[in-house]
């Protein structure tokens, strides 16, 4: 017997997002649309940071480096 996950709710990150968005169309924050849209690529910078060191800790500790 298989057992599926189900995820309910909605991620954080989109959650926010989607706050911002919808405040700033309807005109309550004056940011600009990289603000708005900053959660989303605030988390794409911290998980690229966190596989870059991930990466270059790897090869450091091969001895590659």
């Amino acid at each position: 017997m298989e057992k599926k996950s189900r995820r309910s709710g909605t991620d954080p990150v989109v959650a926010l997002t989607l706050i911002f968005v919808v405040l700033k169309v309807m005109g309550l924050i004056s940011w600009s649309w990289l603000w708005v849209l900053s959660p989303i690529w605030l988390t794409f910078l911290f998980f690229a940071a966190i596989f870059s060191v991930i990466l270059v800790g790897g090869r450091i500790a091969k001895g590659k480096w």
